[in-house]
């Protein structure tokens, strides 16, 4: 799965937790979850849960510690998908 496969489900995920819906469209590496797209902490794990259902992965902990912009998730995401195969 490419980085811009993911990204494109990445937003579908996230798009529930935010209000800021402009924003998310553009969304890119860079782009912080919390101050850019003011989603809390608690929506956070949300998302990680929805991540994981999604991809079929299980994200540990200190992976999740490092989803704090859409890069980073993406790596996860992909780190997750490999150790799959």
């Amino acid at each position: 799965m490419t980085r811009q496969e993911i990204l494109s489900e990445l937003k579908k995920v996230i798009s529930p937790y935010t209000t800021n819906k402009e924003m998310l469209e553009g969304i890119d590496d860079n782009t912080d979850l919390i101050r850019d797209l003011k989603i809390n902490s608690a929506n956070l794990v949300d998302i990680i849960i929805d991540a994981e259902a999604k991809y079929d992965i299980e994200i540990d902990y200190d992976s999740a510690d490092k989803m704090v912009n859409v890069g980073n998730c993406i790596d996860v995401i992909s780190e997750k998908l490999g150790q799959k195969q």
